[in-house]
C-alpha cells in the first residue's frame, strides 16, 4: 500500500483514462454518439452532466480536457464561492496568455451554487475563457438559472447496471499497477454479486466497499461472509429528500395507486422506506390520495388512511409501516373518483372569478332585531320541516350563480348511489316553480 501521505482512494486510483476503459453510459459514448464524437475530435463545448453519484461525471470531464490538451480546473460548489470562481477564471486567462490553450472548468455539485454565483460564469462561458462542465445530481431545469442553462448542453447519465458494476470490480482486482496495491486478491462470485447489488448503480460506492474489504481480508480470497460484514450497516438507496429521486418516487407511488395497481404501489412504497423516507410523510400523502383519487367512491379509504397515519405515530416501526401498507393496498384496489377533487377546484375557481358575491338574504343569520328588520333570514325554509327533509326549489347560491354545479358524481362505488340521490332531488327542484328556469341540467 502507498504511504499515508500519498494515499488516494481506490476509486480515484483506477479512474478510467480513456474511452476504452470507461464502463457504462453507452447511450452517450457508443460509436457515433455526439459526446463520444466530441471527445475523440477534441471539439470543446460547455455542458452539464446530470446523473446519480458514481456514474462517471468527473471522469468524463477529465477525458474531455485531456482530449484537447486543455487545462483542467475543478471547483466544488459545496466548498467554493465567488472567490474560488474568480481565481479559476484568472488562472484560465493566464493559461490562455502563456500557452494559448483552453481551460476546462469542472464545477462539481453545480446545483448548489446560488443565482449570483451562477451568474458569475456567464460572461466567461460566453467569450470562451472557459469551457464550463458542470456535474449535478439534481434536475438542471430546476437548479440552474436559465441564462446559464441556455449556454450548456445537458447530458443525462444513467445509473450503472449490475453488469457494469461487476466489470468495474473485476478491473480493480486485476489492475496490478493501480488497483489493490499489488495484492492478488480473488472475490467469491456470490460476494461479487452482493457487492454489485448493494452499490445500487454507484461505481464509487462499490470500490469504496471493496477497498474496506481488502483491508480486512487475511488470505487472498474475499469471501461472501466478509462482504456481508462490510455492508452490514445497510445500503442506502438513491433517495434524497427534496431531490429529484424523492419526488419521482412519490409521484410513482401516487400514480400506481390511482392506476389501481397494488403491486406497483407496494413496490414504490417499499422503495421509499428503503431509501430512508419518513413513513409519516408517506402517510400524509396517502391521505391526499384517499381524497383526490377515491373520494366518495369509497369514503372508507380516507378513514383507513387516517388510521394508518395514527398507527404510525402511536406505534412507530414496523407496525405503523405495515398499517400504511394496508392503506396503500386498499386504496389501489378501491373504486376511483376524482369528482370531489374536480368539484373543489371548480368551486375555488368560481370563488376567485366572481369576487365577493353577497349571501342571499334568506340564508343570512339574524341574531338581532336590526338584522331581522333588514329581512335577514326572511323566507328561509327549514329543510327538516319539509317533506323528505328537502326544501324543493330552494336556492343556496349567490345571485348570478343560481343552479351552478361543481360536483358530478361518477358511476363508480358509492358515488353511484350519490348520483341517483342527487338526480332525484334535482327532479324535485324542477317540479317546484320557485326557481323555474334557473336549473342547469347535465
Amino acid at each position: 500500500m502507498p504511504d499515508a501521505q500519498d494515499y488516494r482512494p481506490l476509486a480515484d486510483r483506477i479512474r478510467p483514462r480513456n474511452l476504452e476503459e470507461f464502463v457504462g453510459q453507452e447511450h452517450l459514448l457508443a460509436k457515433g454518439k455526439p459526446l463520444r464524437t466530441a471527445i475523440e475530435s477534441g471539439r470543446l463545448h460547455s455542458m452539464v452532466f446530470w446523473g446519480p453519484p458514481g456514474t462517471g461525471k468527473t471522469t468524463l470531464a477529465r477525458m474531455i480536457a485531456d482530449s484537447c490538451a486543455a487545462q483542467f480546473l475543478s471547483i466544488s460548489a459545496v466548498l467554493g464561492g465567488i472567490k474560488e470562481i474568480r481565481a479559476a477564471i484568472d488562472q484560465a486567462h493566464k493559461y490562455r496568455e502563456v500557452y494559448n490553450r483552453d481551460t476546462v472548468l469542472f464545477v462539481d455539485e453545480a446545483h448548489r451554487f446560488n443565482k449570483a454565483q451562477q451568474d458569475a460564469f456567464l460572461p466567461h462561458v460566453e467569450n470562451g475563457t472557459i469551457t464550463f462542465i458542470g456535474a449535478t445530481t439534481e434536475n438542471p431545469s430546476f437548479e440552474l438559472i436559465n441564462a446559464l442553462l441556455s449556454r450548456l448542453r445537458v447530458y443525462v447519465l444513467k445509473p450503472l447496471t449490475l453488469e457494469n458494476i461487476e466489470a468495474v470490480i473485476r478491473h480493480a482486482l486485476t489492475d496490478v499497477e493501480r488497483g489493490l496495491g499489488g495484492r492478488a486478491l480473488r472475490l467469491e462470485e456470490q460476494a461479487l454479486r452482493k457487492l454489485a447489488n448493494i452499490a445500487d448503480g454507484d461505481a464509487r460506492k462499490a470500490l469504496n466497499l471493496l477497498e474496506i474489504a481488502t483491508d480486512l481480508v487475511e488470505a487472498d480470497l474475499i469471501s461472501d461472509q466478509l462482504i456481508e460484514e462490510v455492508i452490514s450497516g445497510g445500503g442506502i438507496r438513491r433517495f434524497d429528500k427534496g431531490g429529484e429521486a424523492f419526488y419521482d418516487q412519490i409521484s410513482a407511488l401516487h400514480k400506481a395507486v390511482r392506476g389501481s395497481d397494488p403491486d406497483a404501489s407496494l413496490y414504490w412504497y417499499a422503495r421509499m422506506l428503503d431509501g430512508g423516507c419518513d413513513p409519516l410523510y408517506i402517510a400524509r400523502r396517502v391521505v391526499r390520495m384517499a381524497s383526490e383519487d377515491i373520494g366518495n367512491a369509497d369514503p372508507r379509504a380516507l378513514q383507513l388512511a387516517l388510521n394508518a397515519w395514527d398507527t404510525q405515530e402511536r406505534l412507530g416501526s414496523p407496525e405503523g409501516e405495515l398499517a400504511i401498507a394496508q392503506a396503500v393496498v386498499y386504496m389501489a384496489c378501491a373504486p376511483k373518483s376524482n369528482a370531489v377533487y374536480t368539484a373543489y377546484n371548480a368551486a375555488m375557481q368560481s370563488a376567485r372569478e366572481h369576487g365577493s358575491l353577497e349571501v342571499p338574504l334568506h340564508l343570512r343569520n339574524a341574531p338581532t332585531k336590526l338584522m331581522k328588520a333588514l329581512d335577514y333570514g326572511k323566507d328561509y325554509r327549514y329543510a327538516h320541516h319539509e317533506e323528505g327533509a328537502f326544501a324543493a326549489g330552494e336556492n343556496y347560491l349567490p345571485e348570478g350563480l343560481e343552479g351552478e354545479r361543481y360536483y358530478f358524481p361518477t358511476d363508480r362505488g358509492l358515488e353511484i348511489k350519490i348520483k341517483e340521490k342527487l338526480n332525484q332531488l334535482r327532479d324535485l327542484n324542477k317540479k317546484n316553480n320557485k326557481h323555474r328556469g334557473t336549473e342547469h341540467t347535465e
